[in-house]
């Protein structure tokens, strides 16, 4: 990984848990989860129709786009439903966790990559911190108790989370070989926020809409914008 690189997975990482943190605060999860996909589609309207225009793609782009629309609809729901069942401390690195630990493996099968042993040491060392910090004081149920572990609906939700998002991550590391990256990510939130909406209107309503949204309108935009940031970072 070059300096550059990972500069940016760095930076994304604090736009991420920054914009998982608002989410986590808010008073109704899964709105605020589909609000800012709407706020970012809107603020950032005017940047998505520009890179359209500077750099077009063909067809073939959009099997990625459609792939990645439907995993993120799938992975924002997760979360958000994660974030109603328990606690950011225990969601968020059960959910991220799974990424290190998965999408490695899949690059090797899907992507043809190759993992070198430094590198094999360094995912099993992150991924041991995440799973410490989330269940330290835990350990003696776990040992005896394994499968106590899926009884806690957040946990079940993280864990299905956590799966979405190694697959997104095969899909687009193919995807922003054929659209430039911000621009993917733009047509994913939009298409996103549009997936998700039956879901949100059928759950809570046009007034329960609106209430989240007046209420949360900062907090809201803030998120949306960081949640851009970071995956775009990623992308790059």
């Amino acid at each position: 990984m070059t300096t550059l690189a990972l500069f940016l997975v760095l930076l994304a990482s604090f736009a991420h848990s920054s914009w998982n943190f608002l989410l986590k605060r808010s008073e109704n999860k899964e709105i605020f989860v589909w609000g800012l996909l709407v706020a970012a589609s809107v603020l950032l309207a005017p940047v998505g129709v520009l890179l359209a225009w500077i750099h077009p793609f063909e067809p073939v782009a959009w099997w990625f786009v459609v792939a990645t629309i439907v995993l993120h609809t799938l992975y924002f729901g997760l979360l958000g439903r994660s974030y109603m069942e328990g606690d950011l401390s225990l969601v968020y690195p059960i959910a991220r966790g799974m990424g290190p630990m998965l999408v490695p493996v899949l690059a090797v099968a899907f992507l043809n990559e190759a993992i070198s042993v430094s590198a094999i040491v360094g995912i099993v060392v992150i991924v041991a911190g995440i799973y410490t910090v989330s269940w330290w004081g835990n350990f003696g149920l776990l040992i005896s108790h394994p499968l106590s572990l899926f009884s806690n609906p957040s946990t079940r939700y993280a864990i299905l989370t956590g799966l979405t998002i190694a697959t997104y991550t095969i899909v687009d590391k193919s995807g922003v070989a054929h659209v430039q990256p911000f621009l993917y990510m733009y047509l994913m939130t939009l298409g996103s926020a549009i997936g998700l909406f039956p879901y949100i209107l059928w759950k809570h309503s046009f007034r329960g809409i609106g209430q989240e949204l007046r209420s949360n309108s900062v907090g809201i935009s803030v998120a949306g914008s960081l949640t851009f940031l970071a995956y775009g970072l990623v992308l790059t």
